[in-house]
């Protein structure tokens, strides 16, 4: 089994990485809010750029400032390959800038998974 990791730069871009993280196989994905250290120490996180009392207008009109990641467990290296193949067809190279970072790492245990991938 392995985690993959996936720290998703375009937010607008989350649904269709579900859509075919989904139909690669992947069961279960865990979505998190993050920001990396770079927009954390130039202070662009947290929407702090949005007034006190904002409304839909201002939320459209503001950059979000943060990331998702996205984490999964998968069965073997074929699934690995088949979710990153998926992930660059909608993001681009992953070894360019603002496209994300995506790594993989073996699971020499998991509980609980049972149900998803039986």
């Amino acid at each position: 089994m392995f985690l993959i990791l996936f720290v998703l730069h375009d937010t607008s871009k989350l649904e269709g990485i579900m859509r075919a993280w989904t139909e690669t196989g992947v069961r279960g994905v865990t979505i998190l809010l993050s920001t990396g250290y770079r927009k954390f120490t130039e202070g662009n996180i947290l929407r702090e750029d949005l007034p006190l009392i904002f409304s839909i207008e201002d939320i459209l009109q503001h950059e979000e400032c943060t990331n998702r990641t996205l984490f999964s467990v998968v069965k073997d290296e074929e699934a690995v390959d088949r979710v990153i193949k998926a992930t660059e067809n909608l993001v681009g190279d992953l070894n360019l800038p603002n496209t994300g970072i995506l790594t993989v790492l073996p699971v020499s245990r998991a509980y609980g998974l049972d149900r998803i991938y039986d």
